[in-house]
């Protein structure tokens, strides 16, 4: 599970406590992925920003950490990288509370439950159930998805400050991934309010035709949300108003478990 490469935000150059030296080196780390499972320096470089002397010896150290291996012109990244991830899992004690909730109900139900934290503009999946292969692309632990785009985005995106959900949209290149995809910014801005102020997200086919998806937020103590949850269907076998009616009050459920049981 590594960060996605994102530009350093212009305050944090004048912050003296700022290694940008590290910033350079999760950059690079952050340019693999399933798209790009291999790089050559002239790509790392591109994709993180970087000039070829920047990436050569951000490559060379992360190759000599155990974090990248070179074979040839082409780097990887090693297992030692899943340390990463499974790092910060281990510090949030509510995947393990929420694991078996989510279990039960993917089976009672039928359909798949994950859990994901919002990243930026996007959400990383930190637990996932599937019973049903549901979307064309298989998702497990560490994958992500456009936040905007997502029940399980759009169900915390909400809880930001609307200076924070502005700044995020205008940083996006809209994509229409199907004809339903909402692509308007003021009406993806709209979106996210009155689904936070409703207490759920429904995402109907904007991601993936025929997939249809409905999360609710995890909040700890002082009202924000730590995570979201969600079930996902097709859209032939559940409709929106039974999503309502027999997901929303399971997940609700769960959330409400996780929050009191976790003191979060």
């Amino acid at each position: 599970m590594i960060m996605s490469p994102q530009t350093p935000r212009p305050h944090h150059r004048d912050d003296k406590e700022f290694m940008s030296t590290l910033a350079k080196g999760l950059a690079v780390l952050g340019a693999f992925g399933r798209e790009r499972p291999t790089m050559t320096l002239s790509e790392a470089a591109q994709i993180a920003g970087l000039s070829r002397a920047a990436a050569r010896r951000v490559l060379r150290t992360l190759t000599a950490l155990g974090y990248v291996e070179q074979n040839g012109h082409v780097f990887s990244l090693a297992p030692r990288t899943v340390e990463l991830g499974f790092a910060y899992l281990s510090t949030q004690s509510w995947v393990d509370r929420a694991v078996p909730l989510m279990r039960e109900l993917s089976e009672r139900l039928g359909e798949s439950c994950s859990a994901a934290i919002l990243q930026g503009t996007e959400i990383v999946y930190v637990a996932r159930i599937t019973a049903r292969r549901i979307m064309s692309t298989a998702l497990a632990v560490g994958s992500r998805l456009p936040a905007f785009h997502t029940a399980l985005g759009r169900a915390q995106l909400g809880y930001l400050d609307e200076a924070e959900i502005w700044r995020r949209l205008m940083s996006l290149r809209m994509e229409a991934f199907t004809p339903y995809t909402i692509i308007d910014v003021h009406a993806l801005f709209d979106r996210v309010k009155s689904d936070q102020e409703q207490g759920f997200s429904i995402v109907d086919e904007e991601l993936e035709r025929g997939l249809r998806a409905l999360a609710v937020p995890v909040l700890d103590r002082s009202g924000q949300a730590v995570t979201a949850i969600n079930l996902s269907t097709h859209s032939t076998r559940t409709t929106r108003n039974e999503m309502r009616d027999k997901f929303l009050p399971e997940l609700n459920r769960i959330a409400t478990q996780l929050s009191a049981s976790l003191g979060i």
